[in-house]
């Protein structure tokens, strides 16, 4: 069920790299993205979190959405977080809004979204995209 963003994000967003904010230990959206063609950048600050997606063949990295390395982010197509915390959905906007990358999410069911996203159903999954102005 959760490779249904990796499908949306392909129907959405031109092959190239998509980066996973907050991987934790849930690889299935950026390995399926990785079988799609992407190329996936996981990002998380917990350093176990990014030795695992190491293991399993995917590019990853320790940042702090809080205080993020915008340098990792620009040259993405796409910036996607499954079921992230609520605390860090603000950050995910405003690193969408810096960077001038768009971000989905998928939240987990009853967490509220930050203003500026935009709810899309998509195969009964609840995702909100945000596009940012660009200049």
């Amino acid at each position: 069920m959760l490779e249904g963003i990796a499908e949306f994000i392909s129907k959405n967003f031109p092959k190239g790299k998509a980066v996973e904010l907050g991987i934790g230990f849930q690889p299935k959206v950026a390995l399926k993205l990785m079988e799609l063609g992407y190329n996936v950048l996981a990002v998380d600050w917990n350093e176990k979190a990014v030795e695992n997606a190491r293991k399993l063949g995917i590019n990853a990295v320790k940042d702090d959405l809080f205080s993020p390395s915008l340098k990792l982010y620009r040259d993405a197509v796409v910036l996607y977080s499954v079921r992230p915390t609520p605390e860090i959905m603000g950050p995910i906007a405003k690193l969408s809004h810096r960077t001038g990358v768009p971000a989905v999410i998928l939240p987990l069911s009853g967490d509220t979204v930050p203003r500026g996203f935009k709810l899309i159903n998509h195969d009964n999954l609840a995702i909100y995209v945000y596009k940012p102005r660009t200049k």
